[in-house]
């Protein structure tokens, strides 16, 4: 699309925002960068722009003229696509991208794209590594947190481009074509924004909408609709399986990772090679492995990559031992299935911090994980009630409710012995109390750190 000239309308002025701002200004359109939000400072928002960016930053309400003259909308992930707002512009024929479609039609080179809705942080980073390894120009960008927007024109024809992207991503993108796509697994979350579970589930799909035969898909086996989706997908198809064996993809037998190709096996590796832990993190390396070597890979550079690699920051993240205690932030955690890998990771018995904002998540099958490891069940936030009532009906005992996240970490210290396990696992995403998961987990370590020794 050739935007010289044009007036393009972006919606949301976090880092999203921002990088799609700087790039349609050095493409040579007029970007408005827009937030309705009436606290935020005109002036502040400018100055996250550089002095180069030709544009215009508008806050609170959008005035008529300047829609009028409005043709693309540019959207953050965080501003869903079904608002009146953004179907008036749509009923106008107006094309509704998000930051992703954006980048992509103005980017060179090849596209890894990885999503589900756990595992997404740590298998991007994974292979983003990998990739770095062997291949002179990688990025890695999109949900991770750096913006796609910044690298779009620096990527060359020979640029390898690793990108997470989450549903809401998914929700705007138009061409955008991965030459392998990954989707990790796909359970309950983001209905608050997505409505249905069928609509989730055709979100996350649609990583692989623009592909052909000529490229892969990678897909997670043990999860129902990940495998359904096999059957349909429009690329050439790798499973991944954590529970049995495949005639043809990567599965766990015992200890040991194994590639199985037209019924014939070969060992890849041995899980105590890596430093990651829990089985959520055997599937993300296994998810790497197939990824890496259909980027053509080889499988020494891959291998050596996968057992050299650090666990991603908040997710199952050991931070210390203090007092004969583990401590482990998992604050992205921030659904039940993701937390349900947090306390499967655990071989102590745990105390766990959980609870925070209402995504209208239902929380059985988590409780029903702890399977006996919780000694003491720290609730905060805006669904302690709900969680607490969920628990009480599995016959979870010692609950205990906190008002602040210092008061619950200090409840923690209190109930923990040597032995022990300390884990923040929210199974609930951190609005109301936090600004993001990250914020949340660095103030855990924080409080860990400062924990004198006796």
């Amino acid at each position: 699309m050739d935007l010289q000239g044009k007036k393009v309308l972006v919606v949301g002025s976090g880092i999203s925002g921002v990088g799609a701002t700087e790039l349609l200004s050095r493409e040579g359109a007029f970007p408005i960068l827009y937030d309705e939000n009436e606290k935020l400072v005109k002036e502040e928002v400018k100055a996250k722009l550089s002095p180069s960016c030709k544009g215009e930053v508008i806050i609170g309400k959008l005035p008529d003229e300047i829609r009028e003259q409005i043709e693309l909308v540019v959207l953050s992930p965080g501003v869903p696509t079904d608002t009146e707002f953004v179907e008036n512009f749509r009923k106008k024929g107006i094309k509704i991208w998000g930051e992703i479609e954006l980048a992509y039609t103005f980017a060179k080179g090849k596209v890894v794209a990885i999503t589900g809705t756990n595992g997404k942080t740590t298998t991007t980073s994974l292979v983003g590594e990998i990739m770095a390894n062997y291949y002179k120009s990688v990025y890695v960008v999109g949900n991770i947190g750096n913006p796609y927007t910044l690298t779009a024109q620096q990527a060359t024809e020979d640029t390898v481009t690793v990108a997470e992207i989450s549903s809401f991503q998914l929700e705007t993108i138009e061409s955008f074509h991965p030459v392998v796509s990954a989707i990790l697994n796909i359970t309950p979350d983001h209905l608050n924004r997505h409505h249905t579970m069928e609509n989730y589930i055709a979100t996350k799909e649609k990583i692989a909408e623009n592909q052909t035969k000529d490229d892969v898909c990678v897909l997670n086996y043990e999860n129902e609709y990940t495998r359904a989706f096999g059957e349909n997908c429009p690329a050439k198809v790798v499973y991944f399986s954590s529970a049995r064996k495949l005639e043809n993809g990567f599965y766990l037998e015992g200890e040991d990772i194994y590639q199985a190709q037209s019924g014939k096996e070969q060992k890849v590796m041995n899980i105590h090679d890596m430093n990651l832990v829990g089985m959520c993190n055997v599937e993300n390396v296994m998810a790497a492995i197939a990824i890496a070597q259909a980027m053509n890979v080889p499988m020494d550079v891959i291998l050596a990559t996968v057992k050299a690699f650090k666990a991603v920051e908040h997710r199952i993240e050991f931070v210390a031992t203090k007092r004969g205690v583990d401590y482990y932030n998992d604050s992205k955690g921030t659904n039940p299935d993701a937390a349900i890998q947090g306390i499967r990771a655990m071989c102590k018995p745990t105390v766990l911090i959980g609870g925070g904002y209402d995504k209208q998540s239902e929380y059985d099958e988590w409780i029903e994980a702890f399977e006996g490891k919780v000694k003491c069940f720290v609730l905060i936030g805006q669904t302690r009630e709900k969680i607490a009532e969920c628990a009480r009906k599995h016959g979870v005992g010692n609950i205990v409710l906190a008002d602040s996240f210092e008061e619950a970490f200090d409840i923690c210290v209190q109930n923990a012995v040597p032995g022990d396990a300390v884990l923040l696992s929210p199974a609930c995403a951190s609005w109301g109390m936090f600004p993001n998961y990250e914020t949340r987990g660095k103030l855990f370590k924080e409080f860990v750190k400062n924990l004198k020794e006796s």
